[in-house]
C-alpha cells in the first residue's frame, strides 16, 4: 500500500511539474473521463460485450484444462506408492507435458485476446483520440489529462474544466 501511494504520489508530483508552469503561462488545461467518453460512443458497448464473452470463454477453458491436470495430479499422488519407479517417472512425464499444454494453450488464448481486443475497440480509441485532439486544437489546450486513468491520479478538480461532454458530441458529430 505504502509503494503505491508514493507511486502516486510521484504521478501527482510530476503532473503538477507540467501543469504548473503551463497554467502560470496562461496556456489552458483540462481534463475528460475516459470511460463516459468510451460508454457514450455508439458500438461500444456491443464491442465490448462481444469481448468479454470471448474472454470468459478462454477462461473457463483454461480453468477446464487445470482441473484436468490438478486430477490428473491427484490421481498420480494417490497412486504413485503402488508404481514401479519407471511407471512413476513416465507418469510424472505425462503430467509435465499436460502441464506444459496447458501453459502453453493460456498463452494463446491470452495472446488471442489482445489481439481481439487491438481488433474490437483500437477502431474506437482512434477516433476517441482524434476527437481529443480535435477539440483540445479548438479550445486551444495545452493539455488534457483523463482522470479515469492512472489510479485516480487526480483527485480533484474544477468541473469547469471537464471536456468530457465536448468530445462526447465531437464523436456523436462525426460518423
Amino acid at each position: 500500500m505504502i509503494g503505491s501511494l508514493s507511486g502516486r504520489f510521484g504521478l501527482a508530483l510530476i503532473a503538477l511539474t507540467v501543469a504548473a508552469p503551463l497554467a502560470a503561462q496562461g496556456q489552458k488545461i483540462a481534463y475528460i473521463d475516459s470511460r463516459q467518453v468510451l460508454a457514450a460512443m455508439p458500438g461500444y458497448a456491443q464491442a465490448e460485450s462481444t469481448y468479454n464473452k470471448e474472454v470468459q470463454g478462454y477462461r473457463q477453458e483454461v480453468e477446464g484444462l487445470q482441473n484436468a491436470l490438478d486430477s490428473a495430479a491427484a490421481e498420480f499422488d494417490q497412486q504413485s506408492v503402488m508404481l514401479s519407479p519407471t511407471a512413476r517417472a513416465n507418469k510424472r512425464k505425462e503430467l509435465e507435458a499436460q502441464r506444459d499444454r496447458m501453459e502453453k494453450r493460456a498463452a494463446d488464448l491470452r495472446d488471442k485476446a489482445v489481439s481481439r481486443e487491438r481488433e474490437l475497440l483500437e477502431p474506437m480509441h482512434s477516433k476517441v483520440n482524434d476527437a481529443l485532439d480535435a477539440v483540445r486544437a479548438d479550445g486551444n489546450y495545452a493539455m488534457i489529462f483523463d482522470v479515469s486513468a492512472n489510479s485516480g491520479l487526480i483527485v480533484s478538480a474544477d468541473k469547469s474544466l471537464d471536456l468530457t461532454a465536448k468530445v462526447v458530441e465531437r464523436l456523436k458529430a462525426k460518423p
